[in-house]
């Protein structure tokens, strides 16, 4: 296959095949009434099944593939698919053993460079079979080709695709949308000594042929087909649950992952039984940019999350959560990724009340409530506030956008807010009904608020502002309040630490004892412990400290607690972007380098950058870092930084 494509293969931006015919729908490209990020004319033609034939080339860091769509044609002249970055050979209609070479198009990429371009292939009115031949350039944005450096082996390579939001198309030809939902399979050939995993039914071990089949026989959409490669070891953690990763690293994720059955058992108990089969969860390496991916049946997880101490497993909770509102009943379109990620992040929450007790899950919510609130101030002093809305206008805009702590935690205040207006029981009533009555289907704003108005308002009787959440920026004033009277005292640190105090001086008293038949006097010495707070706990005191608080007091804290020395990446990140506030940064260098050296999770990476962009210092030291690693970083995180850095300039 791979000799066939570098003696045909066709410049995807120059070149289309025998041009003697052009397709009609070249001209209708700007319209694209099926959704604002993809070319696809899914009304007249769509996919119901794909299957790939694929080749992983690590030497040449590509993949070689040929895309054969099982399509549903209702009289159409052409079949349009997304593409970017892809270099096409050759498109033949019919199925595999009896193709006919067709002719194609490749309409010109949009003007801001967002979804790439149009593949637009002639078809006749009874065309149901398309096969797409193809291979990945260096400008496929959802390939991460990791060297061995980048490994936890050091000896052997890694490969990770990331989809979500419209890159699936940079890696498979496909129509890149989420309203069409398709099965699919795949037969991938990778070097003998690594192991390949999709978002499917997963091999436990090794092929020593190093040839692998996939199928995935429950429809879903585009942005969740995945692919993994590497020296990958798998470890069973039972009830239909287990855990992949690198070898090196499987032990620890064992532990860390170990009450995932009890998760999946409070899931289902919730919100109905799970859909997919098995859960497994794959821990990528560090480049990962994401702190998890739902992927149907093989959430990626980004090993930020091993912390020894499983205060991070809510990213799990989360993941998991995904198996019933997205994967199961999907946004639209990306407008409307609230839907998604907003009812998740409620699932979580719920998730996390029923593991750990309501104080904690309280105090994680607590946590995402202030971020948000600091995304929101952002929002009105750069007059973005408009995209506080829960639905948003993104005609013409990159999908990323709406990937904020808007669509997550005002979403999951949505429904937070809806409890307190129905009760619990109704809400989690409605929620069941919602992902049967939904299951394996995909669902706008409108379609959502008139189910929640049959079978949720009406039958309570309550009246509640869906429309002011759902259309309107900011805050509605009867969002949910929080109570978690455990971070008062951590408020208290923090504000005694502002106003020039020492709330960690250690309190020395005295007591009379009794020894041997005489009173004696003791000295009794009382500080506080960083393993009495939770690491949400210490997040909290770290945001409410003063910027541009002097280096020495700084220097102080961090000789206590020893913060910048933390394995764990979230108080990491939250150290460094309060020392890039101030000159405490240039002492801790060699540990700010470090980290952005290790770790390529956007969530913990861009927030520094973007504090050391607000200095002239800063942004040099930034710069320089980022100059040195940034080919650790997958094309999210890479592409988020470089603007951070450089688009002031």
């Amino acid at each position: 296959m791979r000799a066939l494509l570098f003696i045909f293969t066709l410049l995807l931006w120059s070149c289309s095949g025998a041009p003697s015919k052009q397709p009609a729908a070249t001209e209708q490209l700007s319209q694209r009434p099926n959704d604002d990020h993809s070319y696809a004319n899914l009304d007249q033609i769509n996919t119901q099944h794909l299957h790939l034939d694929l080749e992983v080339d690590f030497a040449a860091k590509t993949i070689y593939g040929i895309a054969r769509h099982q399509m549903r044609n209702r009289g159409a002249d052409t079949a349009i698919f997304d593409v970017k970055g892809l270099l096409i050979q050759k498109v033949t209609l019919g199925p595999k053993g009896a193709e006919k070479e067709t002719d194609f198009t490749i309409g010109p990429m949009d003007k801001d460079s967002i979804i790439g371009q149009a593949l637009l292939v002639n078809v006749d009115a009874k065309t149901a079979n398309v096969n797409i031949y193809y291979q990945t350039t260096e400008a496929s944005g959802a390939l991460d080709w990791l060297d061995t450096a980048l490994t936890s082996s050091k000896t052997k390579p890694f490969l990770y695709t990331q989809g979500q939001a419209i890159l699936t198309r940079t890696w498979i030809p496909i129509q890149d949308s989420p309203s069409n939902r398709i099965t699919y399979s795949a037969d991938v050939k990778v070097p003998s000594d690594l192991l390949a995993l999709m978002s499917a039914k997963n091999p436990t071990k090794l092929n020593k042929s190093g040839r692998y089949h996939f199928e995935m026989t429950k429809a879903i959409p585009s942005y969740l087909i995945a692919l993994a490669v590497g020296d990958i070891g798998f470890k069973d953690l039972g009830q239909h649950c287990g855990v992949y990763a690198e070898k090196e690293l499987l032990q620890d994720c064992a532990k860390e992952f170990e009450d995932l059955p009890q998760m999946m058992r409070v899931a289902e108990d919730l919100y109905g039984a799970y859909q997919w089969g098995r859960y497994d969860v794959l821990v990528l390496p560090y480049s990962f940019p994401f702190g998890g991916m739902e992927n149907p049946m093989l959430t990626f997880a980004n090993p930020t999350l091993l912390t020894g101490d499983k205060s991070l497993v809510s990213v799990v909770a989360h993941e998991l959560a995904h198996s019933w509102s997205g994967n199961l009943v999907t946004n639209h379109s990306w407008s409307d990724l609230w839907l998604n990620e907003g009812t998740t992040v409620y699932f979580e929450q719920r998730i996390m009340e029923a593991l750990r007790g309501k104080e904690i899950a309280d105090i994680l919510a607590q946590v995402e409530f202030g971020e948000l609130q600091q995304t929101l101030t952002e929002m009105a002093a750069d007059s973005t506030i408009q995209d506080s809305k829960l639905h948003l206008d993104l005609a013409k805009r990159d999908p990323d956008i709406a990937m904020s702590d808007i669509a997550y935690v005002k979403g999951a205040f949505f429904f937070r807010t809806l409890e307190q207006a129905v009760g619990r029981k109704q809400l989690d009533h409605f929620l069941n009904k919602y992902f049967k009555h939904f299951a394996f289907q995909t669902i706008t704003a409108d379609r959502f608020i008139d189910y929640l108005e049959a079978q949720l308002l009406a039958k309570s009787g309550t009246d509640f502002n869906y429309r002011q959440w759902i259309y309107e920026p900011g805050l509605p004033t009867n969002c949910a309040q929080i109570a978690a009277p455990r971070l008062d005292q951590i408020k208290a640190f923090a504000q005694a630490f502002n106003a020039g105090k020492d709330p960690f001086k250690p309190v020395i008293k005295y007591k009379w004892i009794r020894k041997n038949g005489k009173r004696k006097k003791i000295k009794q010495r009382t500080e506080v412990q960083y393993n009495a707070y939770l690491i949400q706990e210490w997040q909290l005191f770290i945001r409410a400290l003063a910027p541009q608080t002097k280096p020495a007091r700084l220097r102080q804290l961090d000789k206590q607690f020893h913060f910048a020395q933390t394995q764990n990446s979230e108080i990491l990140c939250d150290w460094f972007v309060l020392a890039a506030q101030s000159d405490y940064i240039f002492e801790i260098k060699p540990q700010l380098k470090a980290f952005l050296n290790k770790i390529g999770r956007r969530k913990f990476v861009l927030p520094i950058y973007q504090a050391l962009a607000e200095s002239k210092k800063g942004m040099k030291l930034g710069r320089v870092i980022f100059q040195e690693v940034k080919t650790h970083y997958h094309s999210v995180t890479r592409n988020s930084a470089w603007k951070a850095l450089y688009k002031k300039a």
